[in-house]
């Protein structure tokens, strides 16, 4: 709206619109500023309310200044790091004299209540850098001042709310009255700047909401996803472990690894289907190469390096490379196009301690990698069919997910016309099948543009899986043709591509859509035979070889208990079978089966039971 008047606050102009009821903070000609801020005659202003994205982004950075200043009334001596709003909530990094543990949550929350309460008014300071550096020397706030030593203005942008005073750029909502329905969540130790050479902070993070609905809603499904946290249903479940002797390297027990070879197994038949060939390349390839593949100025800092007969060689953290030196290891003709090249290819990425999180965040694990090589006339049906097989793997588990395509970064290599090319491509099969997508300009690879695919779990959160990367870079700096029709050298394109990304992690995803309860078909034991008695182990071992020979992943509880107790530890396991044997099914040469979720399905003859499984779903097709 166009604003006439003489200069005057934001807050005075919405008032006089009649529209200040959810309204925390204005856009000034497209600047997110305070409500007491002034305009000037003619500036155009627009309204944020409480409820929009930017307003809830307000609201929780917000209250992370909320949260500092009750810490600092409780901790005194506390070091401030910085304090951002993020995705679901917020969290702020702090140096505090004493440990702090969850069991102390509750008192500073209790605190910031009381600070809502006071409605303190978040007050903006304007001041010189030399100011700025004696204010936070004063306070013997060490990182401030290591963060102000980095900014190059004269002046900066300080928040005082009541005593607390931080480094900040704003906006704010008007005082803490309005920072009424949050709650704190952990607190998790974080290295200042992410470095691990720095001091390890304190880090509490926590969530804020406009309404006491959205919080309580919010906050169901944080508990939701702490019962569904792999980490915990991994131990239980004896699926995997990780170990302080390779920190961000996962252990697979038995039944992890039978759930990863069904997982690979699909994918495999998956890609048969679609005329991929699999190729397996070395984990460690000479440091040329990825000198040469531009990984070394891009990625160097996430590699591990190691000696090999005098000579510098890494450990790959992509597989790309690889597949291009399969790709020269002969002479290709336009005839072998398109050459899908597979690779479920072991990579190590150096992560930080920090951002290690069981099977989610790791520094080895397995990529579905494929590299298509083709024409450039044949990108768009190669872009298709990659589509299709994404949209048919994610059915499979019940995943929805929505697309995003990102443009070329800051740091590409090669000329701009090449990714212009490029990126038209991607939009133009996107285009054609009715796609739609979010725009992500300059978020693509060093070295092409990409589409990525984010699926969305049973209780909303989303994960970045698969991708597509249109590269017209690499095959320029591995000099790889192929002959076309002319019987003259082309360059090929070539395509980057992962369905479920990372192995390992698509399992931790899994584990948590399940809630450890996997489909018979995933399942690491299909079946648990529970006999009643040590006499009846002669007649469930013969039962668990018939189905044995039937491919069924069957175990027989030889333990010691009561029925009612192997029949908890089954369920507790998760099964989704179980078969009873007394001396009725002994005798009689019969079985009582239960389901996982329907509960007992009565007695049934062995024949019965195999045409039960073999009528189980399993969810390849023959064409899809």
């Amino acid at each position: 709206m166009s604003v006439n008047e003489y200069p005057k606050k934001a807050s005075e102009i919405i008032k006089e619109r009649g529209i200040d009821g959810k309204v925390i903070a204005v856009k000034i000609d497209g600047k997110l500023c305070d409500l007491d801020t002034t305009v000037e005659e003619n500036a155009n202003i627009e309204p944020v309310e409480i409820d929009s994205p930017e307003g809830i982004e307000i609201l929780r950075h917000s209250t992370s200044h909320l949260m500092a200043q009750a810490v600092y009334r409780l901790y005194h001596g506390t070091k401030y790091g910085v304090g951002p709003a993020i995705e679901n909530g917020f969290y702020y990094d702090m140096d505090v004299p004493t440990t702090i543990t969850e069991d102390d949550l509750p008192k500073i929350e209790e605190e910031m209540k009381k600070i809502a309460a006071e409605a303190i008014p978040f007050e903006r300071l304007i001041v010189s850098k030399d100011e700025a550096i004696g204010i936070f020397k004063e306070r013997g706030d060490t990182y401030k001042l290591e963060l102000i030593d980095g900014i190059e203005d004269d002046t900066l942008s300080l928040y005082k709310v009541g005593e607390f005073i931080d480094l900040c750029r704003g906006p704010h909502v008007p005082n803490t009255s309005y920072l009424k329905h949050f709650k704190l969540l952990s607190v998790a130790g974080a290295y200042w700047r992410g470095d691990e050479r720095n001091p390890m902070l304190t880090r509490i993070y926590g969530t804020a909401f406009p309404t006491e609905e959205d919080l309580l809603a919010y906050l169901a499904k944080v508990e939701e996803a702490k019962r569904r946290d792999h980490r915990r249903l991994g131990k239980e479940l004896d699926i995997f472990s990780m170990q302080s002797e390779a920190p961000g390297f996962p252990f697979f027990h038995p039944k992890g690894v039978v759930v990863l070879n069904v997982l690979v197994d699909f994918w495999r038949k998956v890609h048969v289907q679609r005329g991929y060939q699999e190729i397996k390349t070395p984990l460690i390839l000479d440091q040329d190469l990825w000198i040469r593949s531009g990984h070394w100025d891009h990625y160097r800092e996430n590699m591990y390096f190691t000696e090999i007969d005098g000579k510098p060689f890494a450990i790959k953290p992509m597989n790309c490379p690889g597949g291009i030196l399969v790709y020269k290891s002969q002479l290709r003709s336009y005839r072998d196009f398109p050459l899908k090249l597979a690779e479920l290819g072991v990579v190590h990425r150096h992560e930080r301690s920090g951002v290690l999180h069981g099977l989610m965040r790791v520094r080895c694990f397995t990529q579905d990698d494929a590299h298509i090589f083709t024409t450039e006339d044949h990108i768009k049906e190669e872009i298709i069919d990659i589509m299709n097989i994404v949209k048919y793997i994610y059915g499979v588990f019940g995943f929805p997910y929505h697309v995003e395509l990102s443009t070329r970064p800051e740091n590409a290599m090669g000329e701009k016309a090449l990714w212009d090319r490029a990126e038209q491509a991607l939009q133009e099969a996107l285009d054609d099948q009715g796609v739609e997508y979010k725009l992500n300009p300059g978020d693509g690879a060093f070295y092409g543009p990409k589409i990525d695919f984010h699926l969305e779990d049973c209780i909303g959160r989303t994960w970045q899986c698969g991708t597509i990367q249109l590269d017209f870079q690499m095959p320029e700096k591995f000099d790889i043709t192929y002959i076309g029709p002319d019987g003259e050298p082309h360059r090929p394109v070539m395509i980057h591509r992962t369905v479920l990304g990372s192995l390992e992690r698509f399992l931790g995803i899994l584990i948590e859509q399940y809630a450890g309860a996997f489909p018979y078909w995933l399942a690491p034991v299909q079946v648990k035979i529970l006999p009643v008695s040590d006499e009846h182990l002669t007649y469930a071992k013969n039962v668990a070889s018939l189905l044995q020979k039937q491919d069924v992943r069957v175990e027989v509880d030889r333990k010691e208990g009561t029925l009612g107790k192997k029949i908890r530890d089954a369920q507790m396991q998760k099964t989704p079978y179980m078969i009873i044997i007394g001396n009725r099914e002994v005798e009689n040469e019969v079985v009582s089966v239960r389901d996982r979720s329907k509960g007992d399905l009565g007695s049934m003859s062995l024949e019965a039971l195999k045409e039960l499984l073999s009528n189980e779903y399993y969810p390849l097709k023959d064409d899809f």
